[in-house]
């Protein structure tokens, strides 16, 4: 973020581990990198769908609404609010918010697949988004804009400056306040993900070093140089730790990047001639918690009898001398299981403190109970925290009816769909984009029953919906296909298109809807005709450039890699 002083460094500490980066010392540019990329590549994968759940205590701000938690939006300047007695998920839903990568999961895709990889769901690659400046940006790489199409005082998108984008049309670019922030967020992705195929490379290129391709190189260098980091990156850092298990070392080595890629890639990374470079703070008094306070309750809400639903507990304060102990008592005790029985002192006098993950996982339908204490760590008597949860009978969920959209225009239109008969907790839409390159799938959590999207008219797209109750998710409505450079064909069955994949091509296509199928060498040679097919199927092809036809339709270009 933006200091006061542009270019200012100012003495913030950060707590990392002691010998946490003792592999990088001493090193310089690619074995610098590398280095880098061993000390902190190793964390536990989190679930994605849970992100809002852990963002609820590492995005967002230091200061309350009204008592209420405000996200931390680095892409516009809405207020979202979290409701009292609402989890970060719950409020996610409510305020229509989006979990959105900062370097595009479509750039490492491999057929249709994005998940295959941490990075999908890599804490340092995510964060809370508007919606509208999420659709906004699309999968378009950072740069600096010459003019603007969207524009909300904290995005823009709109054609790139000259050297920047990489070939792309447009580019993204957040506000002075966020470039750095975003820069070191690339900087750690190039960095632990250097082995991912970039199937677009506006950006980035699939080598150990240096990854980023030059002109990427200096803007991200200009921004990190502009906007140094600041609490707000540390306390993420902290806090992303606990939950994640690893740090950005370019948030708690400012000069690290210059040595990686900048102006000092031909010396040598020594730790302690760097700024910044605090370790966990010394004990200076009396030991205390400030979180959670004696007494407070938490609520695991309603969840199917055998279906595991989970809560933070955040856990704060300073001076602790011994390990933390955490046990669960009263009658039902097995129900609730906190991830540890112990806390090291250390981790929870640092300032981020603790985020302890606790499952509900109730055998029996009713009201359950249970009490956790918080105790040793040079405290005097314990803590204790009220867990309660409500199981009910497995709900029986069925397929819900998406519809056809409304206020259909070139620019939007909003999908829709029925109620379940009974209660949904919330629906997830899932869009799905035919580009030339494949499949792009989004997903959209939202506790109403119509969604408004952004759409391009060139690219025809489809979506679709479940609920989930009680923990459970329904199967899958049918699919409403929108087609590209036009509003008048909305389809109900998919229409055919072919597109590439990883080793050939693949048909989305009703079977028999769109006649013969024929591909061609860029010689006129047939090499595949197909009379028979399916949707999904996949047609072998060696990388090459290809024509296909589809019944008497026009002829596609196609590129296998």
């Amino acid at each position: 973020m933006l200091c006061a002083l542009a270019g200012a460094q100012h003495p913030i500490s950060a707590a990392y581990p002691d010998g946490y980066y003792t592999r990088m010392d001493g090193k310089r540019a690619e074995a610098l990198k590398a280095a880098a990329k061993a000390c902190v590549s190793t964390h536990t994968r989190l679930e994605y769908y849970d992100l809002p759940n852990y963002w609820q205590y590492s995005d967002v701000y230091p200061e309350t609404v009204n008592g209420l938690k405000r996200w931390w939006d680095m892409y516009s300047d809405a207020v979202y609010l979290i409701q009292a007695g609402q989890s970060g998920k719950q409020s996610f839903s409510a305020n229509k918010m989006q979990r959105e990568h900062a370097v595009p999961k479509s750039w490492w895709k491999v057929g249709s697949d994005v998940e295959y990889t941490p990075c999908y769901s890599d804490m340092w690659n995510l964060y809370p988004s508007d919606p509208s400046a999420n659709q906004a940006k699309l999968n378009y790489p950072f740069g600096e804009t010459r003019t603007t199409s969207f524009d909300n005082g904290v995005t823009k998108v709109g054609p790139p400056k000259s050297g920047y984008g990489g070939g792309s049309p447009e580019v993204f670019e957040p506000a002075d306040e966020y470039k750095g922030d975003f820069a070191r967020a690339i900087f750690y992705v190039a960095t632990v993900y250097d082995d991912l195929p970039w199937k677009y490379d506006y950006m980035f290129v699939k080598q150990t070093y240096p990854t980023l391709l030059p002109w990427a190189v200096n803007m991200l260098l200009q921004w990190s140089r502009k906007d140094p980091v600041d609490q707000k990156e540390i306390d993420r850092n902290n806090a992303v730790q606990q939950y994640q298990g690893n740090r950005n070392p370019f948030i708690d080595f400012p000069n690290l990047a210059e040595y990686i890629w900048g102006q000092r890639v031909s010396e040598d990374f020594i730790i302690a001639d760097q700024p910044n470079t605090g370790l966990t703070p010394p004990i200076t008094g009396d030991p205390e918690l400030t979180a959670p306070v004696n007494g407070e309750y938490l609520d695991f809400g309603e969840i199917a009898v055998n279906v595991t639903t989970r809560r933070g507990l955040q856990i704060s304060g300073s001076n602790l001398t011994q390990p933390l102990t955490l046990r669960v008592v009263g009658e039902h005790r097995d129900y609730f299981i906190p991830e540890v029985q112990s806390v090291p002192a250390s981790t929870i006098n640092s300032g981020g403190g603790y985020l302890l993950d606790i499952s509900y996982r109730p055998k029996e339908k009713g009201s359950h109970s249970a009490k956790l204490t918080l105790s040793d760590g040079g405290l005097e008597g314990s803590i204790v925290v009220n867990l309660k949860g409500e199981a009910l009978d497995r709900p029986e969920l069925y397929a819900l009816t998406a519809l056809e959209p409304a206020d259909l225009t070139e620019s939007s239109y909003t999908a829709r769909w029925n109620a379940p008969a009974g209660i949904a907790d919330f629906y997830v839409l899932t869009r799905v984009r035919y580009t030339d390159s494949g499949e792009e799938a989004e997903t959209y959590d939202t506790g109403e029953t119509e969604y408004l999207l952004q759409r391009d008219p060139n690219v025809p797209e489809s979506y679709s919906v479940t609920y989930y109750r009680l923990g459970l998710e329904s199967p899958s409505s049918n699919t409403i296909y929108i087609a590209a450079a036009g509003l008048h064909d909305i389809r109900t069955q998919a229409p055919c298109h072919i597109y590439a994949c990883d080793g050939g091509i693949v048909i989305r296509c009703a079977e028999g809807e769109g006649g013969l199928i024929r591909i061609f060498n860029v010689n006129g040679i047939t090499v595949a005709s197909v009379a028979e097919y399916y949707d999904g199927m996949q047609i072998t092809l060696a990388p090459g450039v290809y024509i296909a036809t589809i019944g008497g339709s026009a002829p596609q270009r196609i590129i296998v890699l």
